[in-house]
């Protein structure tokens, strides 16, 4: 029949050793290994896909390399035949998760969550294969709870057991407030798997008691076998010091622009590159040799991952090329002494601002350094270059 889409390939899910070796690399923890293995082994033996549920609240714009660590996982299983819900938090991000913290987030309207969830569900597919992807909203079961069903839900488990998990436990002990709603969130997330029926739970290691809860709330409502817990490293941001976060300001987002992007990863130090690496390309730092090569690599797979293959070469190239300025203004001039025409071409606000740059040594003719502000610039076209950020073509005549 027309308009009907046809359907996808099978992928045939390989034996259960073959799919340990891909889909162990990274992990932090696994549990329960055997339960593990079991779903695997039925799953290759009957050839039935497992579902694999992680969730990303949309408390910010756009996702950035520290979620890609998790959606690289998701796409390991996706690629070894398995489904992958790519779940939205549209509700868990009314709460916004407490996990690290020692306040209670700010609430984001449900405008400001639709708009970012907008941006989460089109970049994942830079990674995810989108027609093999499903997109489920948390708020699709969460928001129909009525009253009734929350009282149900918060009484399979106790605040003894809550108390229990750390960033909670520190901050009652530090006598730092903790919401009462704030303990509704790890029980809205494990209840996410009872809705979906998951069999393995992914996410970072911070969110370990979170995913534990799904494990609970499958056993105490009793639906199907409880999932097994997954959890990935957390990549540290810019900064080597706290987890990437845009709200640290300490991230690389996957939307930079390929200059950025490429500058930001060169930018960092070679101890966190070498935690960078594994996370990020799945393979060993002894592959490529010395830290600037290995940086420069791995700069280029992510601008490539992003941006595409052109977009890599280009930004790779203007890099070994000294970063160019880009896409530089043409202007026309007569001959005269080197201020004026700094002036002229818009690169100073004054004569006297003019000669202090020249003075300073930030004004350069074709790469060259010029310090004589009233030397006259001879007949010919020159990249007229002021600092690091601001260049002109300059055609004297």
């Amino acid at each position: 029949m027309l308009g009907l889409a046809m359907p996808l390939p099978k992928i045939a899910i390989p034996p259960v050793d073959e799919q340990l070796e891909v889909l162990t690399r990274g992990v932090v923890d696994l549990h329960p290994v055997e339960l593990f293995r079991k779903k695997l082994q039925k799953s290759y033996a009957t050839q039935t896909p497992l579902i694999i549920k992680t969730g990303f609240d949309p408390t910010a714009a756009d996702l950035h390399f520290g979620h890609t660590v998790l959606i690289e996982k998701m796409a390991q299983f996706q690629r070894l035949g398995h489904d992958v819900v790519f779940l939205v938090g549209d509700y868990t991000a009314l709460i916004g998760d407490p996990t690290g913290r020692n306040s209670a987030r700010p609430p984001l309207t449900t405008d400001q969550i639709r708009e970012n969830a907008a941006t989460y569900t089109a970049q994942c597919f830079k990674i995810l294969d989108k027609d093999r992807t499903r997109v489920e909203w948390n708020s699709s079961w969460l928001g129909k709870m009525t009253f009734n069903d929350v009282i149900t839900l918060a009484s399979r488990y106790n605040l003894g057991r809550m108390l229990e998990r750390r960033d909670f436990r520190a901050r009652f002990e530090n006598n730092q407030q903790i919401a009462l709603h704030e303990f509704l969130y790890p029980l809205m997330q494990g209840y996410d798997s009872v809705m979906l029926n998951a069999d393995v739970e992914l996410g970072g290691h911070d969110q370990i008691f979170n995913l534990y809860m799904g494990r609970h709330l499958m056993e105490a409502y009793g639906g199907k076998e409880p999932q097994a817990v997954l959890t990935v490293a957390l990549l540290l941001g810019l900064d080597g010091v706290d987890k990437m976060s845009k709200s640290k300001g300490n991230h690389v987002g996957i939307t930079d622009e390929p200059d950025d992007m490429f500058g930001k990863v060169m930018s960092i130090s070679d101890e966190l590159m070498a935690g960078w690496y594994p996370l990020l390309t799945g393979k060993s730092l002894d592959e490529m040799g010395a830290p600037l090569v290995q940086k420069k690599a791995l700069a280029k797979v992510l601008v490539e991952r992003f941006h595409g293959l052109a977009a890599a070469a280009d930004t790779f190239s203007w890099w070994d090329a000294g970063r160019p300025p880009r896409n530089v203004e043409e202007v026309r001039m007569p001959k005269g002494p080197l201020f004026a025409l700094v002036l002229k071409a818009g690169g100073a606000t004054s004569g006297g601002d003019a000669r202090r740059k020249i003075a300073q040594g930030g004004v350069s003719l074709n790469g060259e350094r010029w310090s004589d502000a009233v030397k006259e610039v001879p007949s010919g076209s020159y990249l007229l270059q002021v600092g690091k950020k601001w260049a002109a073509k300059i055609i004297v005549e």
